[in-house]
């Protein structure tokens, strides 16, 4: 009897021991040697974190891989080494082949989606978004799944036909969500609107675009730190202005009015040195005066008088910030600093005034 359960507990630890050993020892290699890829390669790529480069890309998609690698190297051993029965051994190819794969699309579909990212900051036409990356992963871990399949014998033929029979059921079940896919299509390649852009929408709504994914686009207005979230057909169908394009500039308008006794002439340039003043400490804006003492930069702010009203002269300020969160902040020191300086200069902003006569 005790020669008997000696063989039993032999052949059992030949069949399940020593594989979860090598399976545990594998384990634990790849969990060294990811630490070691986090903490010396990716510690020595950090200055492309503003510039990336396809090499810094790739290493990147590479974390987490050790540790795949490392069971695939375990899961080789024990098939090639190991008496183990048919059934089991079936099971640990499938599963050493389904790893593989399952490594490659991941690092794959890291590469693209950081690749893209890339070319589309380099030419400034679009931004990567949650839809765009979405998009990039679905295609290559589907495809992924059906090799897999194919692999274990079960035929990818009727799982297309039916996925396109059952498609069309589902467009129609779900038409307003791909009504809002498409359109966050059309406004990633339609190269109008880009993450991280400030726009206004026809329906009032307006700030920073913070991503697209496949229903809505989120913004965040800069009155606060809340967040807007609006369907991508709602955008799509919009009239939508966008101060970022075709360079990073908000415009903003301060309506003043001056007595009718005031030197406009003096009004405009007290005016104009006062907003200069603002946009450089609040903008970090640099004027450009020509031998004439004019204002060159593309950005320097303008006075426009408009009307003749009941009590005063009117006329608009319009200044620029290049950063949507600076607008309020900029026109609040503006508003502050041209009354001050108004008051210093004898220019007077009269009351509204209306003459009442008897009859």
């Amino acid at each position: 009897m005790s020669e008997l359960f000696n063989l039993d507990w032999a052949h059992l630890s030949e069949l399940l021991v020593v594989p979860a050993c090598i399976l545990a020892v594998s384990l634990a290699l790849g969990l060294t040697l990811n630490r070691v890829l986090e903490q010396k390669i990716v510690q020595h790529l950090k200055y492309d974190d503003f510039n990336p480069s396809i090499k810094s890309i790739f290493f990147r998609a590479l974390k987490g891989i050790p540790i795949n690698f490392c069971v695939m190297t375990g899961l080789y051993w024990i098939v090639n080494t190991s008496r183990l029965p048919d059934g089991l051994m079936r099971m640990f190819s499938y599963f050493l082949f389904t790893v593989i794969v399952y490594t490659l699309t991941k690092v794959l579909a890291r590469t693209l989606t950081g690749i893209v990212a890339i070319k589309l900051s380099h030419t400034g036409s679009a931004s990567q978004t949650t839809l765009l990356d979405t998009i990039i992963k679905v295609v290559i871990y589907a495809s992924g799944i059906l090799i897999v399949l194919q692999e274990y014998g079960i035929s990818v033929a009727p799982i297309l036909t039916a996925m396109g029979v059952g498609g069309m059921a589902i467009a129609l079940g779900l038409q307003e969500t791909l009504a809002n896919i498409f359109s966050g299509l059309q406004l990633i390649l339609s190269k109008q609107m880009r993450v991280n852009d400030y726009i206004k929408l026809s329906t009032g709504d307006e700030g920073r675009v913070t991503d697209i994914n496949w229903r809505f686009t989120t913004i965040t207005p800069a009155s606060d730190g809340s967040v807007v979230v609006i369907p991508n057909k709602t955008i799509a169908s919009s009239i939508t202005t966008n101060y970022s394009m075709p360079r990073n500039d908000i415009v903003i308008t301060v309506p003043i009015g001056v007595s009718y006794d005031s030197d406009l002439d003096h009004v405009e340039q007290v005016t104009l040195e006062v907003a200069r003043e603002v946009m450089m400490k609040i903008d970090g804006y640099q004027p450009n005066f020509d031998d004439k003492g004019a204002d060159r930069n593309p950005l320097a702010p303008t006075v426009r008088f408009h009307t003749f009203g009941d009590s005063s002269i009117d006329f608009n300020t319009f200044l620029h910030s290049t950063q949507f969160k600076t607008q309020f902040v900029l026109k609040h020191e503006f508003i502050k600093a041209i009354t001050r300086r108004y008051r210093e200069e004898g220019i007077d902003i009269p009351f509204p005034i209306r003459t009442v006569v008897n009859g």
